[in-house]
Parts: structure tokens; sequence; C-alpha cells
């Protein structure tokens, strides 16, 4: 049929399409928030749940806020 391409062109689209969603698909986990760099610069905070960035533009830095117990040794 004319106008309408290949099969193989339709996957083509929908192989390239997933590679690119998935990875660009970033999902932080309940106890972390994640700060999204857009060029350098800081773009606002990103809850738990499906985070979407950009490849090659965006870079995601997880941020994890459980509380860290450390031992202190006794004063002598």
């Amino acid at each position: 049929m004319p106008g309408f391409p290949p099969i193989g062109m339709g996957v083509l689209i929908v192989l390239f399409s997933s590679l690119f969603f998935i990875q660009r698909h970033k999902d932080p986990e309940r106890y972390e928030r994640g700060v999204v760099f857009r060029l350098g610069r800081i773009i606002p905070l990103k809850g738990p749940g499906l985070v979407i960035i950009i490849p090659a533009i965006d870079k995601l830095v997880r941020v994890s806020l459980r509380t860290v117990t450390m031992d202190v040794p006794p004063r002598t």
C-alpha cells in the first residue's frame, strides 16, 4: 500500500521508543527524593513515584531521607 511504512519500520519505531522510555524512566523509593539537574541547574524536587528525565540533558541524583545512627565512643 502506498503511503504506509513497511512493517519493519514500525517495529523499529516501537523498539527505539521503548528503549528511550526505559532509559528515561526513574522511580525513587518512598524514602528517597530525586534532585534533577537540567544542564547543571536544579529543577523542582521530585518525590516518590514515576520521574521522567530527558537523557543526555537531565541527571537524577537520589537523596535518602533515612536517619543514619552512629555509635559515639565514650570520652575518657
